[in-house]
């Protein structure tokens, strides 16, 4: 079971997501688990271990736009539709961007990737099914690592655009 604390203020051993929301005084928890390396799926494992409908946590996923890295924050309870992610951002055609280059570009690991704090700050794509909810999970820069966070505040800390880019 996710241990869940809330954060006002840094605390030492914070992630860069972590980090960001404190500077940006927005209101968070942060769920802790033991990750599991061999569950299938990082989404899933979250939902489990933090007791959260599957429909608010969300996933973090680096695609490549046109040659252009652009980062997509779906439901673990489906899939990018890659379409519709080139669509909402003027784009033609999309597709997943590489692994590495993605872990380099944000500087988190894959499984780990957080929408929040990233070394370079890439444009952002939320399925518009967060705003849905009052709160939505997503990672906080770490496998095992979840913040909960109201779908506006991470809209406003990534810049992000609101488009229905899930497929169930």
């Amino acid at each position: 079971m996710a241990k869940k604390s809330k954060k006002q203020q840094q605390q030492p051993g914070g992630t860069p997501a972590t980090v960001a929301l404190t500077t940006a005084g927005v209101s968070f928890t942060v769920y802790a688990y033991d990750h599991d390396p061999a569950h299938p799926s990082y989404g899933e494992e979250a939902a489990e271990a933090m007791g959260v409908a599957p429909d608010r946590v969300f996933k973090t996923l680096v695609a490549d736009v046109d040659g252009t890295l652009t980062v997509a924050v779906v439901p673990v309870a489906g899939s990018l539709d890659l379409k519709a992610l080139a669509t909402a951002v003027g784009g033609k055609r999309a597709a997943m961007a590489d692994p590495t280059l993605a872990e380099r570009t944000t500087g988190y690991v894959r499984g780990g990737i957080s929408p929040l704090g990233q070394r370079k700050k890439l444009r952002t794509v939320l399925d518009a099914s967060a705003s849905d909810h009052d709160t939505i999970c997503v990672s906080a820069g770490r496998r095992g690592l979840e913040v909960e966070v109201a779908p506006k505040d991470l809209a406003d800390l990534t810049n992000a655009i609101l488009a229905p880019i899930a497929r169930a």
